[in-house]
C-alpha cells in the first residue's frame, strides 16, 4: 500500500463536472492498494495518516497532526501509484490489487480515520476524477507499506 499526502489548505474532488468530496483544510491522501495488502496494513497506514506531526504549531514547528487542527482528509483511490515503470515506456500496473479488493480496502482505509474522529471525504472509486487542491507549504509525505508494515 502506498499513500501520499499532501497538506492543503483546501481540497475537492469532481466526477462528471460534480463535486462529489471536499475538504477545507487538511489532508489529501492518494491511495494505492496493491497485492498482498490487508485490513491490518489499512490500520497502520490510516493511524499513521492521522498522526503524523506535519502541520506547524504556534513557533511554526512541524507538532501536530490532522486531529490536532481540526482539518479532514480527502481520500482518493489511485491505482497507478503501484505503477512498475523499469522496463519499456509503458508502466505496468500487475503489482496493484485487484479492484474488487482494492475497492474494499481503499473504503476501509477511509472508514477507519473517520473511527478515529476525522472528517473524511472521498472520490468515486474507479471514476474518471479531477481532483484540486492548494498545496499548503508544500509538504508532501509518502508513505509505503513495505517500509512501515512489513
Amino acid at each position: 500500500m502506498k499513500v501520499i499526502l499532501q497538506r492543503s489548505l483546501q481540497a475537492n474532488v469532481h466526477v462528471n463536472h460534480e463535486i462529489v468530496g471536499k475538504i477545507d483544510h487538511g489532508l489529501v491522501a492518494l491511495v494505492g492498494i496493491a497485492h498482498g495488502d490487508t485490513t491490518e496494513t489499512v490500520r497502520v497506514l490510516a493511524e499513521k495518516t492521522a498522526n503524523l506531526r506535519i502541520f506547524s504549531d504556534e513557533e511554526g514547528k512541524m507538532n501536530r497532526n490532522v486531529m490536532d487542527t481540526g482539518g479532514g482528509v480527502l481520500a482518493i483511490s489511485q491505482f497507478t501509484l503501484l505503477a512498475d515503470c523499469r522496463k519499456g515506456r509503458r508502466p505496468s500496473f500487475t503489482g496493484a490489487a485487484s479492484p474488487d479488493i482494492a475497492k474494499e480496502l481503499y473504503q476501509n482505509y477511509a472508514d477507519h480515520l473517520t473511527s478515529l474522529g476525522i472528517p473524511v471525504a472521498t472520490g468515486i472509486f474507479a471514476a474518471d476524477m479531477a481532483v484540486s487542491l492548494v498545496n499548503d507549504g508544500p509538504v508532501t509525505i509518502i508513505l509505503d507499506s513495505d517500509e512501515i508494515v512489513r
